[in-house]
């Protein structure tokens, strides 16, 4: 019997801009299916460099990435099924939602993707469910609080059903009570997870695991208990601890 492939598997990646920045220097990143990772690093480190490669948006300047087993190439077939498998939610809602309802935004991949009838209602269901919406499936999503759009934002990937999700700061401008219910619903999902993240506390919440990038280069990667009990790390990399958050001696981020 074959292994079964990890979600994610990012080989000696390197890319340069046109205009000659190195962002990325042979990045190597295994991410198991069902793993939660946060992507940890100061601004510029080459994060939101890495994301864009993941689906395609970027080809590697050298080096490649598969997801799920399947290598991304430049066909439109793979990267239409590459771009299936990896859901990105972006920073703001608002870049995501454009429709008039939000059963709408929601249908809008899955649709794109030939869903129709009642196979399209049960996937929109489904991901609104999922992360608690399903009453306001008939409201504009311009009319809901910012926390309820961004869980909007991620029911129109969750819909997709991929293989990845990618949440690019998913703590950010949330007050409290938001902040805890996208958690809440975020240790449920069924889906490898890829956080990209300033938000400490929220890796440790979440993420059994964490990788810091820091100019281009993976500089750290294993437990994030470890990492963030680590002042001298965090420092070297321009990360830092809320006062008074420690990691508490012995204790692990929360899973189910």
């Amino acid at each position: 019997m074959q292994p079964t492939p990890p979600s994610l598997d990012v080989r000696g990646v390197r890319y340069a801009y046109p205009d000659g920045h190195v962002a990325l220097h042979g990045v190597d990143l295994t991410v198991a299916r069902g793993e939660r990772v946060a992507l940890l690093g100061p601004n510029g480190a080459g994060k939101t460099t890495l994301v864009l490669h993941l689906n395609g948006i970027l080809t590697p300047t050298e080096g490649h990435i598969a997801v799920g087993g399947l290598t991304i190439g430049q066909d439109r077939a793979t990267l239409a099924e590459i771009r299936r498998r990896v859901g990105i939610v972006f920073q703001d809602p608002d870049d995501q939602l454009f429709l008039p309802t939000v059963a709408e935004d929601v249908a809008f991949g899955p649709a794109n993707l030939g869903l129709r009838g009642p196979e399209l209602a049960a996937r929109v269901d489904e991901a609104l469910a999922a992360v608690g919406m399903s009453e306001h499936r008939d409201r504009t999503p311009h009319h809901l609080s910012f926390g309820q759009r961004r869980r909007v934002a991620v029911a129109t990937v969750l819909a997709m059903r991929p293989e990845i999700l990618v949440l690019d700061e998913p703590s950010s401008n949330l007050d409290p009570a938001a902040r805890r219910e996208l958690a809440g619903i975020l240790r449920t999902l069924p889906v490898t997870l890829l956080m990209v993240t300033h938000d400490l506390p929220y890796a440790f919440e979440l993420c059994d695991r964490s990788v810091i990038l820091d100019a281009g280069r993976i500089v750290a990667d294993g437990s994030t208990a470890v990492l963030l009990d680590d002042e001298e790390l965090l420092a070297r990399h321009r990360l830092e601890l809320p006062y008074p958050f420690r990691p508490a001696p012995g204790r692990t981020p929360i899973s189910e």
